[in-house]
């Protein structure tokens, strides 16, 4: 799952160009749209002060994940841009500038960025969530614990140190604790947030999700659906409390209607998997085919699909080598937990079971209980004959009780009886 924590660290007023509709209500906006006229109103009455356009980037940067968007990040960097050329330096832009990075999967920029602004400032809150987010997202763990450690320590109970250390305890395999932080982090955010709230309790879902508990996680993304209406977070997650419920029609609804708000490739391909399922398969093959070229238009830059696309050549489209040329790009400059997992499928399907077998167990040392990440695990090690290994992470997937656990489960269904005792 992808998550955009350094939106969660800022805090400022939204805005939005020529994308807000002049004629929506008040009521009507998000607190993200809510925001926009009180950012107009700064610029408006100071335009020379980089203050209002601090306001606007951040503003944008909220508004691409309300809207799951990406073109607000150049409309955030354009901003920002504006705001040094009034105040160079500025400390307030470059922690902008990072999470507008962090926004655009820019991840050893924002790193760079986010340990040039700590040596500046080396009690800075808010630089040591960037540092946590960017150091995790590319797999650089022992160094995003510290970081969020300091934001802890500098600040205790700060809101965006609990949003932090609730993503690391769910990659360490902590999801009780990672659920209470997040808890911890909905009673402190004000109602008038209903974005940042339908966020967190979307993420509350998840963990449930994860934990084999679809029942809690449908509680708690209802909530989110009503507090922010056709969010494309909640959509999706929801999507796959179905697919576990198997509810198919229904959980193509949902991803059909995320698609539709946010045509992203990696929304395409869930709707694409969801069909399948389904069998709908003459869909699911024109879903699939859409997806990969998507995929490709967006598969050299650094926010792309290339996960769900590695997926795709491994597990849909029988093309191995294909799958091994995508996970070895991704991999030469990310080592987070999910692209070292798709890197050693990727070796599985071509044959490098030793080398696929190092891989994964390398992401597993993290801690992470993740359904899928277990299933492949398990399968690699039957490939290689180790039957012991391969019966105990297929039954850790499967005990998960998540859509991956399912095919855990047939494949431990084709164990010998005396190896299943």
């Amino acid at each position: 799952m992808k998550k955009i924590l350094a939106l969660m660290l800022m805090t400022a007023a939204t805005f939005c160009v020529a994308q807000s509709n002049p004629t929506t209500s008040t009521a009507e906006r998000s607190s993200a749209e809510r925001s926009i006229a009180e950012a107009q109103k700064t610029i408006h009455e100071k335009p020379a002060q980089n203050t209002g356009y601090n306001l606007l980037a951040t503003a944008l940067v909220r508004r691409a994940r309300e809207t799951s968007d990406s073109s607000y990040y150049a409309q955030a960097d354009a901003s920002a841009k504006k705001s040094l050329q009034l105040a160079p330096n500025n400390f307030d832009t470059g922690k902008i500038k990072v999470s507008i990075l962090l926004g655009e999967h820019e991840f050893p920029a924002a790193l760079k960025a986010a340990k040039a602004l700590n040596k500046q400032v080396p009690d800075d809150v808010t630089v040591y969530g960037l540092l946590t987010e960017a150091n995790a997202e590319l797999g650089n763990y022992k160094d995003a614990e510290t970081a969020a450690q300091w934001m802890l320590d500098l600040r205790p109970g700060n809101l965006p140190a609990l949003i932090n250390a609730a993503h690391l305890r769910e990659l360490f395999g902590d999801m009780d604790g990672a659920y209470e932080l997040l808890q911890l982090a909905y009673e402190s955010t004000p109602p008038t947030e209903d974005e940042e709230r339908a966020w967190l309790l979307t993420q509350m879902g998840h963990l449930r999700l994860a934990s084999g508990n679809p029942d809690g996680a449908e509680r708690l993304l209802q909530q989110a659906l009503t507090a922010f209406p056709n969010y494309p977070f909640a959509m999706g997650t929801m999507a796959e409390v179905r697919i576990v419920q198997t509810r198919y029609e229904e959980a193509i609804v949902l991803f059909r209607q995320r698609y539709q708000s946010s045509p992203r490739a990696e929304n395409l391909y869930n709707l694409a998997q969801a069909m399948q399922r389904a069998g709908r398969d003459s869909e699911a093959r024109k879903a699939f085919a859409e997806f990969e070229a998507k995929s490709l238009l967006e598969s050299s830059n650094k926010d792309n699909s290339n996960w769900d696309l590695i997926f795709y050549y491994a597990d849909y489209a029988n093309q191995p080598a294909r799958a091994l040329k995508v996970a070895e790009q991704e991999y030469g400059w990310r080592r987070d937990v999910y692209t070292v997992d798709a890197y050693a499928w990727a070796l599985h399907v071509n044959g490098q079971d030793a080398e696929a077998r190092k891989q994964i167990e390398i992401a597993l040392e993290v801690g992470i209980r993740d359904a899928k990440l277990f299933r492949h695990a398990g399968e690699i090690a039957l490939q290689l004959g180790d039957l012991a290994a391969a019966q105990r992470y297929l039954r850790q997937s499967a005990e998960l009780n998540t859509a991956d656990s399912e095919q855990a489960r047939v494949v431990l269904g084709g164990f010998p009886q005396a190896q299943s005792r």
